[in-house]
């Protein structure tokens, strides 16, 4: 039996001449789910399995991949040289493939100044860095009603996005930092109420007013909460938040296994989320000569990167300065690219190619777009390996 809750509303009155009256909007009690440890899923990737090292020989690519990968490692680090930011926006499946090691190398170097994923990302950031593990049967746990109702997961990155918000910290910041400190320290329900009521119109009440409600429903007991991550290395988010590499996560509601708990809060992610946009936007602010590499992210990056560049111009051209210029953008995908060449402009509505939004969002965005076919773990292999030759 499905259990709902329903919304308050005015009653339907009653009256001969209404033959069709709506019926009563149903929401699903979330409340009700059954969640499972997360030591008792069937993951299908472990960290042991997927890690690549930084310093074994690359996967060969094609020579035209190989020459844009050149060219990018120049741009980067001309970028770097010029203190342009240089952006990485990244779905998931570049961390399942094993590009952490990678990606902190490149942190560690100055290569990186800025990464944003999806909520995906933080999700199996956060699994292999706690438990070794991550990536579930979605089409089996579906149909058995598992699919992301595994409690660690849920709860901690509720956890700490709940405690973030009471610093105004973003997303991103909050899960590599309850990584990198193995937890979090939450304070009294007493202390908690004394600022709701002494300061209503604070712009941390509302994230102040979801903690006490997790902590009264939720048993979140005040005071140290350690949660060991014997798995850091793993963690692209670990591993920002030690390099103070700015990480943002772009996420929807209803996107991510995190909304399959009775912790589940919309509110808390969307804070969290409007937060790094903003930061996003910070960095968009600083592209100017600088390099945008868009790996394996056929959505969040161009949705996200488009409306990010349009506020930034939108403030600039107020101010009286000219728009984001100079910039290059790489975008990486296993897609043909709908066998257009995207150098030469966008290709006509007729075109299956014109549906490719990675490609097509890309090529709008001013600068100069590089489309490349590649494994995207490959690409960062060459391209971290071109960086050091140069």
């Amino acid at each position: 039996m499905l259990f709902f809750c329903e919304p308050r509303s005015p009653t339907i009155p009653l009256n001969s001449e209404i033959r069709n009256p709506k019926p009563a909007v149903r929401l699903l009690d979330l409340n009700r789910l059954k969640v499972y440890p997360l030591a008792e899923r069937k993951s299908l990737t472990k960290v042991e399995d997927i890690l690549i090292s930084p310093d074994a020989t690359p996967t060969p690519c094609p020579e035209r991949t190989t020459a844009i990968v050149q060219h990018c490692a120049q741009k980067i680090l001309a970028a770097r040289e010029s203190g342009a930011s240089i952006l990485l926006m990244y779905g998931a499946h570049l961390l399942r493939n094993g590009a952490a090691l990678l990606i902190e190398r490149m942190m560690a170097r100055g290569w990186l100044t800025h990464l944003a994923t999806n909520g995906a990302g933080s999700i199996h950031d956060w699994e292999y860095a706690f438990l070794g593990w991550s990536t579930e049967n979605v089409q089996q746990n579906v149909a058995s009603g598992t699919f992301g109702t595994w409690d660690e997961t849920s709860r901690n990155i509720h956890l700490a996005l709940l405690s973030g918000g009471l610093s105004g910290e973003g997303y991103g910041h909050a899960v590599g930092k309850f990584i990198g400190e193995d937890g979090v320290t939450l304070p009294t329900i007493d202390s908690i109420e004394n600022h709701i009521r002494s300061e209503p119109a604070h712009y941390l009440t509302p994230a102040r007013a979801d903690l006490l409600q997790a902590m009264r429903s939720h048993g979140l007991k005040p005071g140290r909460i350690q949660l060991p991550h014997r798995w850091k290395s793993a963690s692209i988010f670990g591993q920002a938040f030690l390099h103070s590499v700015p990480l943002t996560v772009h996420p929807g509601i209803g996107y991510d296994i995190i909304a399959n708990h009775p912790m589940f809060n919309g509110a808390v992610i969307g804070r969290a989320a409007d937060v790094d946009f903003r930061k996003f936007g910070g960095a968009v602010e600083g592209l100017d000569h600088g390099v945008v590499l868009s790996i394996g992210s056929a959505i969040m990056g161009p949705q996200v990167f488009e409306k990010s560049l349009s506020c930034v111009n939108n403030l600039r051209l107020q101010s009286g300065r000219p728009i984001v210029h100079d910039h290059t953008i790489y975008v990486v995908d296993l897609q043909d690219g709908g066998n257009w060449n995207w150098t030469q402009g966008e290709p006509p509505k007729t075109s299956p190619a014109y549906y490719l939004r990675f490609c097509k969002t890309f090529a709008r965005m001013g600068g100069a777009m590089e489309y490349v076919c590649c494994d995207n773990v490959t690409f960062v292999h060459h391209l971290y390996h071109q960086l050091c030759r140069l």
